[in-house]
Order: structure tokens, then sequence, then C-alpha cells
């Protein structure tokens, strides 16, 4: 495990609970993550482990009414489009080991796309005689609130982490501890709008300050080059001559570690950017991905090209970005306005 990459690691991790959830499931179901595994992400096929997993629950409580892992082919080819209706209800509020879980209607969307894909592959292998998951429509998608942070109070955020006012003498003793790498953190999040699962798989040598730029691998792999700021530089340059003080193991090459000199962690990483942005704003709940929305607002304000948002966000699709970022929008239509001339202002 040492030798491997940040994310061969996390590959590995995942299909280790994809293995998990398939230890209690039909064996057909294997037969479906083999078909999917060259077309689909680690994470991808964890998400649809966990979502047929709760399908076959259901199927196990209310339908077939016998353990998951017996249910047959046969099983599967009796059920009716109102199961599959059911199943969307239940997922409104159910329990699932000893916790109440509740879905919104994206959630439902997600698992019905689960259950969509797994009986589409079934049919088409001719292990199925009917598709019966393909008759039940997704549920209608409202749009959510963007939520960004504004100047001030990215301003305010950041001022947070370089002198926080309100902290308990604890936590100003540990922010001593970490505050130039979290600065460092939260300023490449602002600059630069990248994942968070991006940031925490980055490595020293991924960075050349001589070019302002660093090397990001995207969902699905691949690998890119972005660029950033005289402001971002500083801040990781900073943190840099901080990380050369620490006694690391000399083959640890995480950009970002942890008090323990190990690479930081999603929910480490998450904790210190909700904890900052309620300075900044205690009225917004800030992730990660919002910060990211902060930025791809505010580049595309600058540049008004929403394809060259796109392509640093790293979305496929343009109109990804248009969903993601409201104020685009916006921002276009009061760019128009008052372009069209109602009255002839040459006319008397």
């Amino acid at each position: 495990m040492k030798n491997l990459s940040f994310y061969e690691k996390r590959d590995l991790k995942n299909m280790q609970k994809v293995g998990n959830y398939l230890m209690e499931l039909p064996e057909y179901c294997y037969d479906f993550f083999t078909g999917i595994e060259n077309n689909t992400s680690s994470l991808t096929r964890v998400n649809y482990a966990m979502d047929l997993s709760v399908f076959f629950d259901y199927l196990e409580k209310f339908v077939v009414k016998k353990p998951k892992a017996q249910i047959s082919l046969d099983d599967l080819n009796e059920l009716q489009a109102r199961n599959i209706e059911n199943y969307l209800s239940y997922l409104s509020y159910y329990q699932n080991n000893n916790k109440m879980v509740k879905n919104t209607e994206r959630g439902k969307a997600r698992k019905l796309a689960s259950v969509r894909s797994f009986f589409k592959y079934l049919f088409n292998h001719d292990l199925l005689e009917k598709n019966v998951a393909s008759k039940i429509q997704t549920p209608k998608l409202h749009n959510k609130e963007i939520i960004r942070l504004e100047k001030d109070e990215v301003s305010r955020m950041l001022n947070a982490v370089q002198s926080p006012k309100t902290f308990t003498e604890r936590q100003k003793h540990y922010n001593k501890n970490t505050q130039v790498r979290d600065n460092a953190i939260v300023t490449l999040f602002l600059g630069t709008g990248i994942r968070i699962s991006e940031l925490v798989g980055l490595n020293v040598e991924d960075f050349d300050f001589s070019q302002n730029a660093f090397k990001v691998t995207r969902k699905g792999g691949n690998q890119t080059i972005l660029y950033f700021s005289l402001e971002v530089k500083e801040a990781l340059q900073d943190w840099l001559t901080k990380r050369s003080t620490l006694k690391l193991d000399p083959n640890e090459n995480a950009m970002f570690v942890s008090l323990q000199n190990k690479r930081i962690c999603v929910r480490a990483v998450e904790n210190l950017v909700k904890k900052f942005a309620k300075e900044g704003s205690p009225l917004k709940k800030i992730s990660p991905h919002k910060l990211r929305s902060t930025f791809g607002t505010n580049l595309y304000r600058e540049t008004k090209d929403i394809y060259i948002v796109a392509d640093v966000l790293g979305h496929k699709d343009v109109n990804t970005t248009k969903r993601h970022y409201a104020a685009i929008n916006e921002d276009m239509r009061k760019s128009v306005a008052g372009k069209v001339k109602i009255h002839n202002l040459d006319e008397d």
C-alpha cells in the first residue's frame, strides 16, 4: 500500500466497499458490476452498490419477503411498475442499520437511476424478460438555491483564517499550528475552484512555481494543468516553508498534511472550511463545493466566457456549468438589458 498513489489507494478502498456490499446481494449483481467496471469510476460503483443494497432491502421487507441474497431473477421478473413507484415512496423516510434515513427528490432520483441502470443491464444481457424500471419517471427536480460567498464574506473568511477573533483559547492554540496550512487550502479553493478530492490528492511535485501551475487529477482519472495567481502562490509557498520544518516520513509527498503528519483527509478539510466560513458568513452553510461555486461565479463575472469557466472547472458539458452557477444566467440577463430600444430616439 505504501507505494500506491492517493488515487490508487482510494480506488482499492472503494473496490473493497463494493465487495462488501456484493457479499450480501444475489450473485447476478456481480455480473452487473463487472459489466460497468470499464465505464465507471470506483466511487460511482460504490454509490451503485449502496443504492442496490437499499433496493434489495426494500424487496426483502415488503415485496419478495425473503433474504435479499436469495432474491432470484425470476423474482425480479415478477415485479411491476407499482413496486418501483412504492419503492420511491419508501425512500422518503426509511430505516437503515438502525438509523432513520431521509431522501430528498435528488436522493430519490439518484437511487432510481441506479435501479434503472441495473435493470437495463440485466435486460440487455437477456437475464430479464422485461425492464420494468424503465417505465418509472424520474422525480421532478426543483432548482436548488446556489449558495456562494460575496467578496466581503470572502475577505472575512480569510481574515478568520489569519487572525480569528471569536475562537476560544483552545481553538486559537490549535489554529496556530495549522494557520499557514489552512490559509493555503482556503486560498487554493477560492483561487482555482478545484474539488475537495482534487485538493486532498495533490502532491508537492504536482506544483511548478516558475509557471504558477499545478497538475490536478480530475473525476474519472484525467489529469490537467491549472494555473494560479500570485496570491495563491504566496500562500502555497508560505505553507511549503512551514511544511519543510515538519518531521514527515521521507516518503510522504502529500501537499497538505494533518497534525499527524499524514495526508490530510476529506473530512478534515470539510471541517476547517466550515469553521472559517462560519466566521465570514454565519448564516450560510459553506462547504468546499460552495467555495468552488464562488470561484466559478467570480471567474464568469471577470471573463464573461461560460466555456472558459466550464474548462477550468473540469465540466465536460457547459450545461452543467450553467445549471450550477445561476448567477451566470442572471448576469447574462443584466448584460442585455437596454439593448433593445422601444422608441427611436432619432424621431421627434
